[in-house]
This record gives C-alpha cells, sequence and structure tokens, in this order.
C-alpha cells in the first residue's frame, strides 16, 4: 500500500476530488494548508487600501489517501491531470510506503482497511 500526499492549488480541489472519484480512490482527507515554493503568492491590500504588500504563503490544499500498489499510477495520473495548470506552484505529490492498516469499526488490516 502507497500513502499518496498532494499539496495543490486550492482553486483546483474540486476538480481533484472529482478526479480521484471518477478513478475510483476509496477515501481521502482534505486539509487547508499554506506553503511558499515556486509560485506566485498574491498580493494582499491593506485596511484602507493605501498599502500592498506580498503574502508570505500560497493558499494550498494538502489531500491524503491511501491506496493498493495497483492503483498508485491511475491514482497520481487522477490528481496530475486535475491539478495542472501549466504554472509553477501547481502543486507536489509524495508517495510513501504504507506498513500497515487497520480499520477502527471493523478491526480489519490491510488492503481490506482501505
Amino acid at each position: 500500500m502507497k500513502r499518496i500526499e498532494a499539496v495543490i492549488r486550492s482553486d483546483r480541489l474540486n476538480n481533484v476530488v472529482t478526479a480521484l472519484k471518477e478513478a475510483n480512490v476509496g477515501g481521502l482527507t482534505v486539509t487547508q494548508s499554506r506553503g511558499r515554493g515556486a509560485g506566485e503568492r498574491p498580493m494582499i491590500v491593506g485596511g484602507r487600501g493605501t498599502t500592498q504588500y506580498m503574502a508570505d504563503f500560497n493558499p494550498l490544499n494538502t489531500i491524503i489517501t491511501v491506496v493498493d500498489d495497483s492503483k498508485v499510477d491511475s491514482t497520481v495520473s487522477a490528481i496530475t491531470d486535475a491539478a495542472h495548470t501549466g504554472v509553477k506552484g501547481d502543486g507536489k505529490i509524495f508517495i510513501t510506503n504504507v506498513e500497515e492498516t487497520i480499520d477502527i469499526a471493523t478491526k480489519e488490516k490491510g488492503s481490506k482497511s482501505i
């Protein structure tokens, strides 16, 4: 099993979630996050509108899912196709090994629990 963690632009979240549903990814977790990388950061206007400054971070979303090894390629493809805009700052995908999973409600282990 693999844990796939995708950090994407906030405005691409709905596209990615829809693509993951179509790829038959069972479950996922989405968290709002902020980060700074290659992407352009937005300009922030001060309270009275007289000052502007560059934001320290970009608004992002992090999507986490665990899939069987056989579904890694289709899951990554769904994420990259849905999140891609061709502009720096589209995001990153991290893939790590998962040694074991346990469903708390059913107490099933391994791939049955995802």
